[in-house]
């Protein structure tokens, strides 16, 4: 059994047990969304097609994660005009596991998810400043002897190019 629903402005095909990354939702990790906009089901004897969605059915889901996509390079260019521009973009995505293809009047048990655990993301813990304890001189410093002198090499001035010779 498939789907093809309507996320965040894009369509995707979905079926049970998959993992998904679209664009950015606003919904926390862990947590379970349905999605409501199905416009095709197909149970691989029948196609409902809605107009423009399917009335009754929703997608069950639970977020994995948040982050980032991989970099997408973007150059312009005018030719014969000396004019280029490069720049990169990461689009922020969100990580779906699709539970389940419900149809009218099915309720989706959490209870009963079958989606991998969501890892929670460790926190840095704010690193403690060394402190430079001195310790008290128990003797005097010794006294440094004193460097001696040397002559420093001067260098040779440039030496200035012979004058051209007039051919006549």
């Amino acid at each position: 059994m498939y789907a093809i629903v309507d996320i965040a402005g894009q369509q995707y095909k979905v079926e049970q047990a998959q993992k998904l990354k679209v664009h950015r939702l606003e919904a926390e990790e862990g947590k379970h969304v349905e999605l409501d906009k199905v416009l095709l089901v197909s149970d691989g004897k029948t196609v409902n097609v809605g107009t423009p969605t399917v009335d009754g059915f929703r997608i069950a889901a639970k977020v994995l994660s948040h982050g980032k996509g991989d970099k997408v390079l973007v150059f312009k260019k005018k030719r014969r005009k000396g004019f280029q521009k490069m720049n990169g973009h990461r689009q922020y995505l969100t990580e779906l596991w699709i539970e389940a293809i419900l149809g009218k009047g099915e309720k989706f048990d959490a209870a009963k998810s079958s989606a991998p655990k969501v890892k929670p993301k460790a926190e840095a813990a704010p690193k403690a400043k060394k402190t430079a304890v001195k310790a008290a001189p128990t003797e005097a410093p010794a006294k440094k002897a004193p460097a001696k002198k040397t002559a420093a090499k001067k260098a040779a001035p440039a030496k200035k190019a012979a004058p051209k010779k007039d051919k006549k």
